[in-house]
Parts: C-alpha cells; structure tokens; sequence
C-alpha cells in the first residue's frame, strides 16, 4: 500500500510538471527573421550575409539567452518573403513586424512591441515650413521612402491630406530634400539622424517639431511554429516589458546606430586599389 502511494503521488507530480517540461523542452530553439532593409532595427548583415543584425536581433538575443533558448537570426529575403516564411511555420518568429490586422489569423504578436519607431519631419536647416503638427504640412510638398512603415490610421491621413512623392529609399529622398525637390521628408528618428550624418548632410537637415507618428516594431510568433505555446509567450512578454525599464532598449539602439553609420561610411573610407 505504502509503495502503491508513493507511486500515486510521483505520477501526479509528474502530470502537473509535465506542461512546464514540453513547453520548455519545445522551444529549445528558436529561428527568427525580419526586414533585411530596416537599420538600425534588422538589416542584412554585409560580412555574413546569410544573417541579420540590427537593433531588434540584439534585444531578442538578449532575451532568448535569459530563457535559455538557442536563436538564429536568418536572412529570408525582402519583408513579404521574410512574412511568408514565418506564417508558413518555416522559421518561427518575425521581429520587426508592424502591428497588422490582416494577420492575426496567422501571428501572434507579442506586447509590448520590441521599438517604437518615430517618424519625424525632416526640413532643411533653413527652410521656412511652418509646422505645428501633420494638418501643417497638407500645403508642402513631402517625400518619403517607399521602405517607410506607418501606421494605418496616418497612412490614410497622408494619402487623404498630404502630396508625398515616393523614394526608392531614404538615401534618395533625403537628396530630394537637399536639392529643394522636396519641402520635407518623414523619416524614423535614429534612421534619419544616422543617414543624414553618414551623408554628410547633418549641418544641412533638421527634425521639427514631435513625432508624427509613432508606429511598433512588434515580435510576432506564427501560429504554425512548434514552439508557440502559452510558456513561450507569457516568458517573451515579461521580457519585453522588463527591457525599457532596464535601459536596455535605448542602449541597444544607440549602439546600432553608430554600428549602421560605420558599414554605410566604410565603402567611402575604404583605400582605393
């Protein structure tokens, strides 16, 4: 009878460990992807290309190292490929996705998001646009790159109210800017700042003004991933909450963004042949 107990006891132990276990044990490890053309947050790593660096791959690092989860970070071509891999199952987590209703059915995204990005209107150092907030700037003539990633809500505001004429990447729409074919840009805070210095452009251009706009980078688990359980999610939520509060994001990003003006500087430094 003692025995026949002592059985009963260790197979209950055992059926109310065994979730924790699995959940664990599934989520071992973990691949993740993201845009390859998002710096400072992800882009294409030059000396490996086969990877992803940036902002948002440290942060998820960081967290899948205090979970004890082995990450790779895999190149998988531009955004829509990079999506379809992830919906797909293929690799498990997006990184750098911007909250989309349309894909609920396929991700969830985890809160809160990894970055916010801020958009900011970017003026040449002596324009004379008169800018008190976005209705301001219906009468100007703007630019911005098609790589840009807003908000629905001010999507549908500038493609109702403002003339935004299209860059290939915000390389050209800043010159557009300082060649005058342009009155304004709105380009991401640290994004513009970091072009516009490795451009040499920083006596010349000047963010105005608040955010115009402020959308997520948010961490997205496909519902077809093996390791998309409720411990997986719960763990990288309390993560993601803990990493502004411990300085981390803003540390992380700084150091990406003197990482990214570095690689675009190097091609120009480098000793001719």
């Amino acid at each position: 009878m003692r025995l026949r107990g002592a059985r009963a006891i260790l197979a209950c132990m055992v059926a109310m460990l065994s979730p924790m276990a699995m959940a664990a044990g599934k989520c071992e490890r973990l691949v993740a992807t993201g845009s390859p053309d998002a710096p400072p947050y992800s882009w294409q790593d030059p000396k490996d290309p086969e990877h992803l660096i940036g902002a948002n791959v440290d942060l998820l690092r960081q967290v899948a190292s205090e979970l004890g989860v082995k990450l790779e970070v895999l190149y998988a071509g531009k955004r829509d490929q990079a999506l379809e891999e992830v919906r797909s199952g293929r690799m498990d987590l997006l990184l750098d996705t911007p909250m989309q209703v349309g894909q609920l059915t396929a991700l969830d995204y985890i809160h809160p998001p990894l970055q916010l990005n801020e958009y900011l209107v970017w003026t040449r150092h002596d324009a004379s646009l008169v800018f008190d907030g976005p209705a301001d700037l219906a009468q100007y003539q703007g630019g911005l790159s098609e790589r840009a990633r807003l908000t629905p809500a001010f999507e549908a505001f500038a493609k109702a109210q403002l003339k935004l004429l299209p860059a290939q990447n915000l390389t050209q729409a800043f010159q557009k800017l300082v060649l005058g074919q342009v009155d304004y840009v709105l380009a991401g805070r640290y994004a513009g700042m970091a072009m516009a210095q490795s451009l040499g452009m920083s006596n010349d251009l000047i963010a105005r003004g608040l955010p115009v706009d402020r959308p997520g980078l948010y961490l997205a688990v496909s519902h077809n991933s093996a390791c998309n359980d409720a411990w997986l999610r719960g763990q990288l939520a309390k993560k993601l909450t803990e990493l502004p509060i411990s300085g981390a994001s803003e540390a992380v990003l700084q150091r990406n963004v003197e990482r990214w003006k570095v690689q675009m500087q190097a091609p120009l430094d480098a000793p001719k042949q």
